[in-house]
């Protein structure tokens, strides 16, 4: 599964040297913030580095695949905190007993479709349904709407022609809002259609970019976590095996997992006024990057950081994030990744590696290793 040209962390060099690192992007140059202290400071300082910027939170930005800010992301507080607080109640859900019972079951039934059947292909067959049908118990919907779902692919955006699926989504975005102020209920759609801001009913397009980032924030991240899971334990059985006789480090394995992977390379912030940047000048209006996935390999922070130690304690990876704008996903994340550590540990003997393409993450000034494409695997039971 090497790449002579990709790495997880091909941020090493510069981060050690400078700290920064000016990438263009879609002939955009972004300045990358590298160090851990760098990017959590940048992240708290929404001042300085505003997500007040629709469509360009992203890199690259999104103004060609959505036509609607998302929110909360792409808001400053204190617009940012009142926005998030009409959607919390429903990423606080998987912190309920009910949900958590959800995501076992949905994990049990979904290993059991793939164990001992002989070779799967771990992205479409496993990780993108499991984490569809997932978000059907977050949303509050019934589960068989994620067969739409997973037609859309990985990524609801990026997945062939970009414009048209983009378009996609807004429709059936638009589709489940009409359904939703017909005959209301107590989904998510029907709760954005009842919910107000700043004493005045939500319009459409705001109900749209709360929306829009619920299926576009968390889709793609949890997938590569989950298959990247899969080929670590194929690739390192011992790791299982350790699961299995330590059960104590579900949690922590978990989180090491998220900080390897760092399944979001990194995320826009756009500079109200000139700002100098480790001597690098940024114009006004012009954007950042905070890369966390070079803030979560940083030497000064983690030790040996390109090992997995599924016992690192402390942690304290971004790779949810960090600041005002931390992950609305982020228990979400943790419960799907903490419940298929522990199935996979009691119920898979081992997990064997059929072929992998990796994902390459391809630009002008580094070439970053995150997912995969395909990965074909099989899973033998006890």
């Amino acid at each position: 599964m090497s790449d002579p040209h990709a790495s997880r962390d091909p941020f090493r060099a510069a981060r050690q040297a400078d700290g920064v690192m000016q990438c263009p992007f879609k002939g955009e140059p972004i300045t990358m913030l590298l160090r851990y202290a760098d990017v959590r400071e940048a992240a708290k300082n929404w001042q300085d580095y505003s997500s007040d910027a629709p469509f360009r939170v992203p890199i690259p930005s999104e103004q060609d695949v959505r036509s609607v800010r998302q929110l909360p992301i792409e808001t400053d507080p204190p617009e940012h905190t009142l926005l998030r607080r009409i959607v919390d109640p429903f990423f606080q859900r998987p912190r309920s007993p009910q949900m958590i019972a959800q995501i076992q079951s949905l994990v049990e039934r979904q290993l059991s479709a793939v164990i001992g059947v002989g070779t799967i292909e771990a992205v479409r067959d496993f990780a993108l349904p499991l984490q569809s049908m997932a978000l059907t118990y977050l949303l509050g919907v019934d589960e068989a709407e994620a067969q739409e779902w997973i037609g859309w692919g990985t990524h609801v955006f990026r997945d062939g022609d970009g414009e048209h699926k983009g378009r996609v989504l807004t429709d059936y975005l638009n589709r489940r809002f009409d359904e939703a102020v017909r005959r209301p209920g107590e989904d998510f759609f029907s709760e954005l259609t009842r919910a107000e801001f700043q004493g005045r009913p939500l319009t459409r397009d705001q109900m749209l970019g709360f929306a829009n980032l619920a299926f576009a924030g968390g889709r793609d991240t949890i997938i590569n976590c989950i298959v990247e899971i899969l080929a670590h334990v194929a690739e390192h059985p011992g790791d299982l095996d350790r699961l299995r006789n330590e059960p104590g480090l579900f949690r922590t394995a978990s989180e090491e997992f998220v900080r390897v992977i760092s399944p979001l390379t990194q995320i826009g912030r756009v500079c109200p006024k000139q700002t100098s940047v480790h001597g690098t000048q940024v114009q006004p209006d012009e954007r950042i990057g905070l890369c966390w996935a070079s803030a979560n390999y940083d030497e000064q922070v983690f030790e040996a950081p390109d090992e997995v130690r599924l016992d690192r304690n402390p942690n304290p990876h971004i790779g949810y994030g960090t600041g005002p704008h931390n992950c609305l996903g982020v228990h979400h994340a943790r419960l799907i990744i903490r419940t298929l550590l522990k199935q996979l540990a009691q119920r898979v003997r081992c997990v064997r590696l059929i072929a992998a393409q990796p994902h390459i993450e391809t630009e002008a000034k580094y070439h970053r290793r995150v997912g995969f494409d395909r990965l074909r695997v099989s899973l033998l039971p006890h």
